[in-house]
């Protein structure tokens, strides 16, 4: 007997969100795969930017990018504690919780409720969403699965409220969890190495999608000490390239989607093997798409094949993790790119007609120990090879090779407590590379360009 499941994408309670192609893929994964189960699947998103209920409380919608992305609805809330040495408004990104409410008010014969989680830092929101589910839906039993729930197990096992946590890959786990609770036989179970098996996310849940996700692979084939996709994906699979042309084709021809976002972290790895035949498939079928990477490719492999490709293909938005122009860093941190390869990887985008500001670069800042002044080289050697410096917040992640050098360098009990994970917080900044000398650096990448470098005005 087919059970029937709630799927729910938790607030994000944090300083600031803006959404990035943001979308729940894993918890819209297991949807479909769910429904090809028997399981009868319903979906409520308290992230949703075109919530009815909260166009008619608040009466604006928040601001939308033609390409897909834009401005959550967002309330101002109270600080908890241990963040109130920071002087900024502390939000809830999302819906009001009393329209959440009223949603849970329509599903009442759920038998099953699972909420997913991303940021470590962005629990609040997740606890607050069990909470409120286990008042609407008493008996009802709720699995938490997701980053949070995966990388912070014990302190999610310990706080959240949830009856069940998922630990990584959440296919295998939630079919044994309806087994286990009622009995249900698994009636299909794809290869775990095998992609391509599982059925397509359920993005027709979603309300008005105006971009969808696309994962070509999962894990990643560098080690980087400050990245987590390795804890979260033991090995790095992927997808047959045309499987992954035939699912984009499927939401554009049947659903009208022309935005598409690439979540995955080594889309341009190994490039003849996966995103070349790919790119080819999408010309030969003459689909005329968007295509968007906000994630941090890597770009050893760009070359002038590649950058015309990507061009010609539709790649909007482009984004590259550099993270350092410091060699010691650079070989330090995991070695997957040098300031040659980044200069090479600029002229062969530009020539194939990408401008300086469509080409973003990461630029990791607040990493244990680092000084200002290499961040300073670091956005001055981006510029010089004409591309945009964008500063990433660094983030101690539990389990990765960089984390316990963060426990040691941090003022903070980061260990203890994941609010402390907030990028926000510069929760390794140092006597050196302080609060006010990362703010100094923001604002001069905010500002017109100037004759000096950006050392020099430190």
């Amino acid at each position: 007997m087919s059970k029937s499941v709630l799927l729910v994408n938790p607030w994000i309670y944090d300083f600031a969100a803006y959404d990035f192609w943001l979308k729940p893929l894993g918890l819209l994964y297991l949807g479909g795969l769910l429904r090809a189960n028997h399981h009868t699947v319903s979906y409520i998103d308290c992230l949703n930017p075109r919530s009815l209920p909260m166009l008619e409380k608040f009466g604006k919608a928040p601001k939308r990018h033609a390409y897909g992305h834009g401005r959550f609805f967002r309330q101002v809330v109270d600080k908890p504690k241990c963040l109130e040495i920071l002087p900024r408004n502390y939000c809830r990104y999302g819906i009001d919780p009393d329209i959440f409410r009223d949603e849970l008010g329509r599903y009442s014969g759920m038998d099953l409720v699972l909420v997913t989680s991303m940021m470590t830092y962005w629990y609040p929101g997740v606890f607050e969403v069990i909470k409120i589910v286990k008042e609407a839906l008493p008996g009802t039993p709720v699995v938490l699965g997701g980053k949070y729930a995966s990388l912070c197990y014990e302190h999610a096992q310990a706080h959240s409220g949830a009856d069940w946590v998922v630990n990584g890959r959440g296919e295998m786990q939630i079919l044994e969890i309806l087994k286990t609770i009622f009995g249900e036989p698994i009636r299909f179970l794809p290869d775990d190495d095998d992609l391509d098996a599982l059925p397509y996310p359920a993005f027709d849940l979603l309300d008005q999608p105006d971009q969808i996700p696309i994962i070509t692979s999962l894990g990643c084939p560098y080690r980087c000490s400050y990245c987590a996709s390795h804890l979260l994906h033991r090995k790095f699979i992927r997808r047959h390239p045309l499987r992954v042309v035939d699912e984009i084709e499927h939401w554009h021809r049947n659903f009208g989607v022309i935005d598409f976002s690439f979540y995955d972290d080594a889309l341009l790895a190994e490039p003849d093997l996966l995103i070349k035949p790919l790119l080819h498939g999408l010309k030969k079928r003459g689909l005329n798409c968007r295509f968007h990477c906000p994630n941090g490719l890597h770009l050893r492999d760009i070359d002038e094949e590649l950058s015309r490709l990507l061009f010609d293909s539709g790649f909007k938005t482009i984004r590259f993790g550099f993270e350092t122009s410091d060699f010691r860093l650079q070989k330090s941190t995991g070695g997957k790119v040098e300031n040659e390869e980044l200069r090479l990887a600029v002229i062969h985008l530009r020539n194939a007609g990408y401008a300086p500001e469509d080409i973003g670069i990461y630029l990791l800042c607040g990493i244990p120990g680092q000084k200002t002044a290499d961040v300073a080289r670091s956005i001055d050697f981006v510029l010089s090879c004409g591309a945009k410096p964008i500063l990433a917040e660094y983030s101690p992640i539990p389990g990765t090779k960089m984390w316990e050098e963060a426990v040691a360098a941090s003022p903070f009990d980061i260990r203890r407590e994941p609010l402390y994970h907030n990028n926000s917080l510069l929760s390794c900044r140092n006597d050196d590379f302080s609060y006010e000398a990362y703010r100094r650096l923001k604002a001069k990448l905010k500002s017109p360009p100037g004759n000096g470098g950006f050392e020099d005005g430190i």
